[in-house]
């Protein structure tokens, strides 16, 4: 009983590390508009000039349009609770888990696996939960797999689905931008004959070609990146969570699971398509990322 403790206090370790400020989002979006901005005052330009709320309404508006016609409603929406994961990071760490998963293991090597029936249903993350509760209810091994994977599997593809929302608003808002821009210059030609007011209603149609092309390439398909590698730190985790309870479920040694699942804890730091490398430094099938 002296390994229940420690599962516990790790799952309030990782309770305690979530949802605090992505740094790298909010610095990079100050980043880019001061740049920006930065410039045209350097240029001798105005903050003024480029706040234009009719041209905010035409690119937004018709931008938000064109994703809702392209996009079921349900996926538009969870698409903007997904911005929380943009500007928010749930720090969730591989070796907290790899320790929990340990303390599991080295109780049911002692006591059998039926003996994690009341810690099963106490675990924290869902995901692992479900496993574990597979696992001490006696479901084979085979079978655990096929239906975590696919849970692995679904969870990515809604995953991506969100973050094609934004990267659709991505492709439309610089279009967009341009329709704003004609329209603007549509209004700028009824009043040819005074050449100051021309010049100044031409520089003014162009923001919205400004708020399209910038709004596109400073945050819409960012922020679609950035749900992608969430998604994908999510499933790494989640492939970790698996590969643990399989072998606790195989009744492999404490220190040879540690030893399968550091692979993922190394893999964390490496850029997107590291899974495979970890998976197969594990052993682990890699049927949920086929299934993507």
């Amino acid at each position: 009983m002296a390994e229940q403790p420690q599962a516990k206090s790790v799952s309030a370790s990782r309770r305690g590390n979530g949802g605090r400020p992505d740094v790298a989002t909010l610095c990079g979006l100050g980043l880019a508009l001061g740049g920006i901005l930065g410039g045209l005052i350097l240029e001798g330009g105005t903050i003024a000039e480029v706040l234009q709320p009719t041209a905010a309404m035409i690119v937004f508006g018709g931008t938000i349009g064109a994703v809702m016609v392209a996009t079921p409603l349900r996926v538009v929406l969870a698409a903007v609770k997904e911005l929380f994961s943009v500007f928010f990071e749930k720090q969730q760490d591989p070796e907290a888990v790899i320790e929990e998963i340990i303390g599991y293991a080295t109780k049911a090597r002692k006591n059998g696996i039926v003996s994690l029936e009341e810690e099963s249903e106490a675990v924290e993350d869902r995901f692992l939960r479900k496993a574990l509760t597979l696992a001490v209810d006696g479901t084979d091994l085979q079978e655990i797999r096929k239906m975590m994977e696919l849970e692995i599997a679904l969870e990515e593809q809604r995953s991506e689905a969100r973050a094609k929302v934004f990267e659709q608003a991505g492709g439309y808002a610089p279009t967009i931008g341009i329709i704003g821009a004609v329209m603007g210059l549509i209004q700028v030609m009824k009043h040819l004959a005074n050449i100051d007011e021309v010049g100044k209603g031409i520089a003014v149609a162009f923001v919205a070609t400004i708020y399209g092309v910038g709004s596109a390439n400073i945050f819409f398909i960012p922020a679609a990146n950035k749900i992608r590698a969430r998604a994908h730190a999510a499933s790494q985790l989640r492939e970790l969570m698996l590969d643990g309870v399989a072998g606790i479920v195989e009744g492999l040694n404490p220190k040879l699971i540690r030893s399968k699942l550091e692979a993922y804890a190394q893999a964390a730091a490496r850029p997107a398509g590291s899974r495979k490398a970890a998976a197969k430094e594990s052993g682990a099938p890699a049927k949920a990322t086929a299934a993507r």
